[in-house]
């Protein structure tokens, strides 16, 4: 029985609300006036009374159908008040969930459905605030197919069925003001989707997410004061272009075992410091449960990983390497993600952020879903992370992995498996679209923020401007170099004046884009072997190798990255599960290389030459040798002002006595000696000083030479005294 006093409401509407699949609760639930009265519902499963108190006194509420109770306040307008929940003699004290304005604006929804809030993880998500006088939670997530959707608080005396959120209009985004939720209560969202079928599904923007594998996101609120604004007001004067750059590239769960943001916070910025380097690559940051990815398969994009420590203890890390003076990269995945059941896949019920079509929505070499770059609000979703990371976490700069994956409709697709562009291509035009976007926003709104890319083909204009009709990069991962100068190493020692151009031909694209020449920690894996076991020789010429290498690369055109570990030769493969093998560095040779990593760096950013003229072919110039040998190398790198520095490397089994040509004549000091007995047991000195010989003669190659010995496997850089 219910009160003629009552807003009439049909039996079946009271039904959907309590089922869960009324997109619209607020239109029966909370207070409604009604010829001059004001109608009160409320969903509540398990009580045995409802009472709503005010400043009028008590109204006890009547059950109407099945776990909705009502009742008619006094007064012609809606009055202040809250809920006891009575259940057999215990009672709790709550606020109405519906009796509360929806906490987006018109125009949040308007740019949400367009795809263009830039700043859409400051609306959907789950965020502390104080509303009309209340603490809470305000929930809101984007499921456009689904009939209905709750949010599920983990604990607490309100159950999910009792809390159905509302759809606003066309935007896709359902909504709820929870009041009494705060930071750290563990929550996720109960999606009826199209398909009738109810999922649990973690917060696509959480803040933070459970521990483990799961579907519960973390009320999350930071507090944390930065201290890095001296480095943060230099950003968008920083030119990675006209900058050096020397990237140590760091897996946290294996740099040391058992270390989380805080341990690293306290350890990293100085052993970056102590070895010179420039900027740190964490690889991916955000929650992934299954450890074997690295990082690469995420379902909370979001969320830093709750394995390392809380978000806040993230900000604290690269805040304090920003006081140390190093820049922080991040790597970041947008071509796939991963399928476990509470991510991102089917949200709604229907194929959502994953794209519609199977040979474009299913990544047959990861097992993975990738990304409907056609739908404006995924891509939405996807440009507004990457604001997040650089402005919420400054972040300097993301790696975006698997651009070459994005970009091409047949990647890892075997003939006729995918389908041609609108044009006839193999081009994903959606794709292409979304990376163009993706820079063009960064660099409106991160000024001095690096974009990088990690890609592996020949797609023209990657690092070319948006505006030109590229891709908008800053920087992309030079992979031929690093495989054309591997292969080339890896050839045994006799073997190698055969195979002279494999090396050479390195400087013919070169400068095709601005590259990062990367010495990744795919180059340790998959039973490729450890950079020092790809070395040819005995113990001494495998050392000796890697050293020369290292002078060579850290000399070569482009901004330079090293994985963790290389830089003191681990002998073994990478193996995320297990920490670095620190104890190599009570061994000299091992020492030895850090050492010359230690001393590459510091010259390196000491030189302009070095890194101020990377994309200049002009500011290259091999440099004549006599008698000429397959295995030596000789270059000179020129700054935007002029300083000089010249690179000699001899990767043959034999030492030679050389004369080679130089612009000028008078002293030249050696600053590097990969061979020096400051790095083994040589006793040769680090430094020394040449005087190159002026040639009286007009017709002559160079206008002045240098004649030295040049040891088997050694690198050496020069420079004008």
């Amino acid at each position: 029985m219910t009160s003629p006093d009552l807003q009439f409401v049909e039996t079946d509407e009271l039904s959907r609300v309590c089922r869960g699949d009324h997109d619209y609760p607020h239109a029966i639930l909370g207070p409604h006036i009604h010829d001059g009265r004001v109608t009160l519902r409320v969903l509540e499963a398990h009580a045995t009374g409802v009472v709503a108190r005010g400043p009028w006194g008590e109204t006890r509420l009547e059950r109407e159908h099945l776990d909705i109770w009502s009742g008619v306040l006094p007064g012609p307008g809606v009055p202040q008040y809250h809920l006891v929940i009575e259940n057999w003699g215990e009672a709790v004290v709550q606020e109405d969930p519906y009796r509360f304005e929806p906490t987006l604006s018109d125009f949040d929804l308007h740019l949400i459905r367009e795809g263009n809030h830039e700043l859409v993880w400051t609306k959907l998500g789950a965020h502390v605030r104080e509303y009309d006088g209340v603490s809470g939670t305000a929930f809101a997530v984007w499921a456009p197919a689904a009939k209905g959707v709750r949010v599920a608080p983990a604990t607490g005396p309100r159950l999910a069925a009792q809390l159905p959120m509302r759809k606003l209009g066309e935007s896709g985004v359902w909504e709820l003001f929870v009041p009494g939720i705060g930071p750290g209560m563990a929550y996720q969202f109960q999606v009826l989707g199209a398909d009738g079928v109810w999922r649990d599904k973690a917060d696509p923007c959480a803040f933070q997410a459970e521990t483990g594998t799961g579907a519960h996101s973390i009320v999350q609120e930071s507090h944390y004061q930065w201290g890095d604004g001296f480095w943060m007001d230099q950003q968008a004067a920083r030119r990675p272009g006209a900058s050096p750059m020397s990237i140590y590239e760091l897996h946290v769960g294996s740099w040391r075992s058992g270390q989380g943001w805080d341990e690293l916070a306290d350890e990293l910025p100085d052993y970056l410091n102590r070895l010179g380097f420039t900027h740190v690559e964490l690889m991916p940051v955000m929650q992934h449960p299954y450890e074997g990815s690295w990082g690469y398969q995420l379902t909370s994009y979001f969320a830093p990983d709750s394995r390392r420590g809380t978000p806040d203890g993230l900000r604290r890390l690269i805040d304090r390497l920003h006081q140390a003076g190093i820049g922080v990269i991040l790597d970041w995945v947008p071509a796939h993600f991963a399928v476990d059941k509470w991510s991102l896949g089917m949200f709604d019920g229907t194929p959502l952020y994953e794209d519609p079509e199977p040979w474009r929505g299913w990544h047959p070499e990861w097992q993975t879903f990738i990304f409907n770059f056609g739908r404006p609000e995924v891509c939405n979703f996807l440009y507004a992370n990457a604001l997040y990371w650089l402005q919420e976490f400054h972040a300097d700069g993301l790696r975006v992995d698997a651009v070459s994956s994005m970009l091409y409709l047949d990647y890892a697709r075997p003939y006729g498996n995918w389908f041609p562009n609108r044009y006839g291509g193999n081009e994903n035009l959606e794709a292409v679209w979304f990376l163009q976007k993706l820079n063009h926003t960064v660099a409106a709104r991160v000024p001095g923020a690096v974009m990088i890319a990690e890609e592996s083909t020949a797609w023209p204009g990657i690092t070319r401007s948006t505006g030109d009709w590229g891709l908008g990069f800053d920087l992309k991962w030079n992979m031929g170099w690093m495989h054309d100068t591997l292969d080339y190493l890896g050839h045994p020692l006799l073997d190698r004046h055969w195979h002279r151009e494999q090396l050479a031909h390195t400087l013919e694209y070169a400068w095709s884009e601005k590259y990062v020449l990367p010495l990744s920690h795919d180059e340790v894996v998959h039973g490729k072997g450890s950079l020092i076991a790809r070395m040819p020789g005995y113990q001494h010429e495998k050392f000796a190798g890697l050293r020369a290498y290292f002078g060579f690369m850290w000399a070569y055109p482009g901004k330079k990255l090293l994985f963790m570990g290389d830089e003191f030769a681990q002998p073994r493969e990478w193996n995320a599960h297990a920490e670095l093998d620190w104890d190599l560095l009570a061994q000299r040779d091992h020492a030895g290389v850090q050492t010359l990593v230690g001393d590459l760096n510091r010259c390196y950013r000491e030189t302009p030459a070095l890194w101020s003229n990377d994309n200049d072919p002009d500011a290259f110039a091999w440099l004549s040798a006599e008698p000429e040998d397959p295995c030596v190398f000789a270059f000179l790198r020129t700054s935007a002002e002029g300083s000089s520095l010249g690179c000699v490397s001899n990767f043959g089994p034999y030492g030679h006595e050389l004369r080679i040509g130089v612009p000028i004549g008078g002293e030249w000091d050696v600053i590097v000696n990969t061979n020096a007995g400051r790095y083994h047991d040589s006793g040769e000195p680090s430094g020394f000083r040449l005087r190159a010989v002026e040639v009286d003669d007009a017709d002559a190659q160079d206008p002045a030479y240098l004649q030295f010995m040049v040891p088997a496997l050694t690198t050496l850089w020069l420079r004008p005294a």
